[in-house]
């Protein structure tokens, strides 16, 4: 398989708050809530890197088309991890989260392994790491 990883979806239980905290919150660029005019399809994608797109669908929709049963949501099933070039950055991103409504679970840290990172859970818990990791060199 080659890796052809284009988009994360995200299921969520209000989408309009979703939309509000990764638009106007974090600032991620967006056209916003599309395909209302169909049932199950209203969804918003943000731009982020190279062709990478993140997706919020309701979670409801989201079981109704994958056809598997809507259970409760768990922060511990996916990190999203968001690499950035400094420590600086790092407690300005955890900054900006929280003034969006982010919980921050892990405030930004040294990290045991020589980085610095800190966790965040956004309105309907899904786990973001914030992370520098001085042994990647990142694309600006």
């Amino acid at each position: 398989m080659k890796p052809r990883i284009s988009v994360l979806t995200l299921g969520v239980d209000d989408l309009e708050r979703s939309l509000t905290f990764y638009r106007d919150g974090l600032g991620l660029p967006t056209q916003g809530i599309i395909g209302k005019e169909f049932e199950h399809g209203a969804v918003a994608f943000f731009d982020l890197q190279h062709g990478v797109k993140l997706a919020i669908w309701n979670r409801k929709d989201l079981a109704h088309e994958a056809k598997v049963p809507l259970t409760a949501p768990s922060s511990t099933e996916i990190t999203i991890g968001h690499n950035v070039s400094s420590k600086e950055e790092v407690d300005r991103i955890m900054e900006l989260a929280q003034k969006a409504g982010a919980v921050i679970t892990d405030p930004a840290h040294d990290a045991f392994w020589g980085g610095y990172s800190g966790h965040f859970l956004d309105p309907d818990g899904h786990l973001w790491e914030v992370v520098w990791n001085p042994a990647w060199e990142l694309e600006e």
